[in-house]
Order: C-alpha cells, then structure tokens, then sequence
C-alpha cells in the first residue's frame, strides 16, 4: 500500500494537519510575555519573568521527571501507532483546556512561591505537553513506516514544515489576537479548538493505518511493533551514535525552541520592535522552515550528506546567538538577518537528523529510540527556560529593562556543544558505516 506515492503522501498530510495544530498551540503564548507579565491595572497578568519561564518549563515536567515520555516509547513499540496516536491527541486536547481554564480565572494563593494561576497553567502546559511528545515520536515512526525506501527525509521535512506553518501564524498573529478578542484566554480556546480538529485528523488516519495493516496480511501491529523485548534497550543504550544524535538534538533544540519563547519581548526591549513586528520577526524563523526543511530533505534523500547538515546546522546557530549577544547590536534589520540565518539552520539539523536515527537504529526499537531522544530534548526545554527566565530576572534594572547579553551567550554555548557533537557523529558514521552521508533513496 505504501507502494502508492498518493497513498503515503495522503497519510503523511492526515497526521501533519495534528502536528501543525500542536505546534500552534505549543508556542500560542510565547508572544503574549508582555501582557503576562503587565499588571492587572493595564490589561495583564501580572507574572514574573521568573513565573514566564517557570511557565514556559513546564512543558516537559511530566514528561522529564515522571518518565512519561519514555513509557510513551515503549507503548508505542509494544501497542502500535494507532492506541498510542489517539491517547496522545486526546491528553494534548485535555491539556489544553486545562491551561484555558487556568487563564481564564483569577485564583488566590500561592506554590512554591509561584500565583496559582501559573501553578494550573503549568498543569495544563505539561499534559499538553505528554500528549504533543508522544503524537511527535508517533508521527515520526508513521513516516518512518510509510516511506521506508522512499521519499523519507523530504516526508520528515514536510511534516516539520507544515508544523512551522503552526508556530510561524501563532508567532505572528497571537500577540495581535489577544489585544483584538479578549486577551490571553481567547487564544487558547482558539488553540484548543484545533486540537479537538487535530484529535479527529488522527481518527482519520487510523482507519488508514489499519487498512496499511491488512495489506501486508496483519490485523493490529506491523511485524517490528510485536517484535518489540525489552531486552532489547541494551542495544539502544549501548549505540554510541544514537547518543550523538541525542545530544546533538537537545543542544540544538535548546537554542532555538527557549529563544523562541523569550524572542519578542528581546524584539522589543533590545531593538526597539513595536509590538507588531517583535512577533513578526521571531516568525519568520519558522515561514523559512517551511520552505527550507524540505528542501534539505531532498538533498539528504537524493545527495546524502546528512551528518554535514547537522555540522553546517551548528555552525549557523552558534553565529547567531553570538551577534545576538553583542551588546552594543541593536539594529531591527540585523536582528531580521540573524533570523533568516537561524531559519536555514533550523532547517538544515532536523532535515537530516530525524532521518537519521532509523539508520542507526532498527525499526523495532524506533519508536522507543524516538522516545528516549524526546525525553532527553525535553529536559532541555523544561530546564532552559526556567534558567533563562532567571538570567533575564537578574538581568533586569529598576525600569524592567533587561540586559540580554549573558541570556544570549548561554544560547551560544549550546551552538558551540551541538558544533562538537557534530563532528563526533561524522567520525562515527565513518568508523561505522550507518550511511548518514549516503543518499536515503534506493535503488
């Protein structure tokens, strides 16, 4: 069945529409830091930049310290696709409502020196969370199931890019939204809204997936899911090159994902962006995703090269936080050209580097694989902002500015690590023989 390119083309767009929607969702909030953080008396919330980022963290707390994600993995191996894709869009929906409910209210009280309200949201932000990271690793091994020996690194590369069409329209239009119709709250309905499209986008697929099933003579899982032992982690654990990819990825991901979080207000406090264009800009990081993950997919599937992507990918990155970090760089057009750099380099690491892994790894350990490589990319996503949120608090003068420059060169550094793990995973791939530099078509 996945022989017909319209068949594996049609399931590649039913389960990106479910991406697309979470990664709209995911970052929905991110421009919104300045009516967050405003007082009651103009509009806002009245949350720290502490509480910001304590927010922002809170995707990943379940599934970093409850090991949520990786159990996903594991379901997902033992399960199959379907079980696992319809639990995983039903708890990012339930998140989501959550997290509306919670901004919505006022409530009195404090945790851990945090306002309740921020307490709920990060309630509502991690279970969302659980449910996005498992719908991730599902989604990857559905491609990964339908274009084996095909168009795969160019399928992951759409996938990827519909999602940044979610994250560049909600990086663009939230901030503006929430002035218009009824601030934050309106937002996240809206956001929650197209989950429940997402949830039923997934039910669709299924009765795809099945009939995908009992082409090849099967009635639940494919032969990788019920091969599936855990006696079989050693292996996973013990690859040298899979660890390369994982920290690669996390490093990678912590300089961009946080930033993204924190980038408008950085708009607008170091270069003076009205609050328009302080959204516009950090967009357009994911419109050149959208364009450019595909094509870096095609070349991976037709050329190969895939570990020198990462490497050029790394590179990329680390210039721009580094002239991000220079104080005395406060021009709009720069910051403008610093996002199209980091837009390719966003374009070229995961282009090659989640067609990677089922190089490395054998499909009946892809999905855990997946898992344990978004579990750890989590602890980055949960820690890093909370530590930005930090920096930026310690950073800021009696007038509320913020002095970005030591926020910024913590991003560099993860540049520089992803730069190093870079050349690592090519002297591996060589010693190896995985084919991370070879073409993923074949003949």
């Amino acid at each position: 069945m996945n022989d017909n390119a319209a068949m594996r083309w049609t399931a590649l767009l039913i389960v990106s529409v479910t991406m697309m929607f979470a990664y709209f969702f995911t970052d929905i909030m991110a421009p919104l830091e300045s009516i967050l953080t405003a007082s009651a008396e103009n509009g806002g919330h009245a949350w720290t930049s502490d509480e910001y980022g304590f927010f922002s963290g809170s995707y990943g707390f379940f599934n970093v310290f409850l090991l949520l994600l990786f159990f996903g993995g594991i379901v997902l191996d033992k399960f199959g696709i379907r079980i696992t894709g319809i639990l995983s869009t039903t708890l990012m929906f339930i998140g989501a409502l959550i997290k509306w409910y919670a901004v919505s209210r006022t409530f009195e009280g404090e945790l851990m020196g945090y306002q309740m309200q921020v307490i709920l949201a990060c309630v509502g932000f991690a279970t969302y969370g659980v449910g996005a990271e498992m719908a991730g690793i599902t989604v990857t091994k559905v491609i990964a199931k339908w274009f084996n020996g095909y168009e795969l690194a160019l399928a992951m590369g759409v996938q990827v890019a519909l999602a940044r069409i979610g994250t560049a329209v909600t990086m663009s239009f939230s901030l503006p939204l929430a002035k218009q119709f009824g601030g934050v709250s309106s937002n996240i309905a809206l956001g929650a809204a197209l989950l429940c499209i997402g949830v039923i986008s997934f039910v669709v697929y299924c009765v795809m997936d099945r009939k995908f099933d009992k082409s090849l003579n099967q009635s639940a899982a494919d032969d990788t899911e019920e091969s599936f032992k855990f006696s079989h982690l050693a292996l996973l654990l013990g690859n040298k090159g899979f660890w390369y990819i994982t920290v690669l990825c996390v490093m990678f991901y912590s300089g961009v994902f946080p930033f993204i979080k924190f980038a408008t207000k950085i708009m607008v406090i170091k270069f003076g962006a009205d609050d328009f264009t302080a959204g516009l800009i950090p967009s357009m990081l994911s419109y050149g995703t959208i364009f450019l993950t595909p094509l870096f997919g095609l070349i991976y599937d037709r050329i190969g090269k895939g570990a020198t992507l990462m490497l050029i990918g790394s590179i990329l990155l680390t210039l721009v936080h580094v002239v991000f970090a220079i104080p005395g760089i406060t021009n709009v057009v720069i910051a403008i050209a610093m996002m199209v750099i980091l837009g390719i380099a966003f374009g070229l690491v995961p282009s090659a580097m989640w067609p990677s892994v089922p190089k490395i790894i054998p499909m009946h350990l892809l999905g855990t694989a997946y898992a344990v490589i978004f579990y750890i990319q989590n602890i980055g996503l949960s820690m890093v902002p909370i530590a930005i949120g930090k920096i930026n608090q310690a950073n800021t003068n009696v007038e509320g500015i913020i002095d970005y420059t030591q926020t910024m060169s913590t991003f560099a550094s993860f540049g520089i690590i992803s730069i190093i793990i870079s050349f690592l995973l090519l002297r591996e791939d060589k010693k190896k023989g995985y084919g991370l530099e070879k073409p993923n078509i074949t003949k």
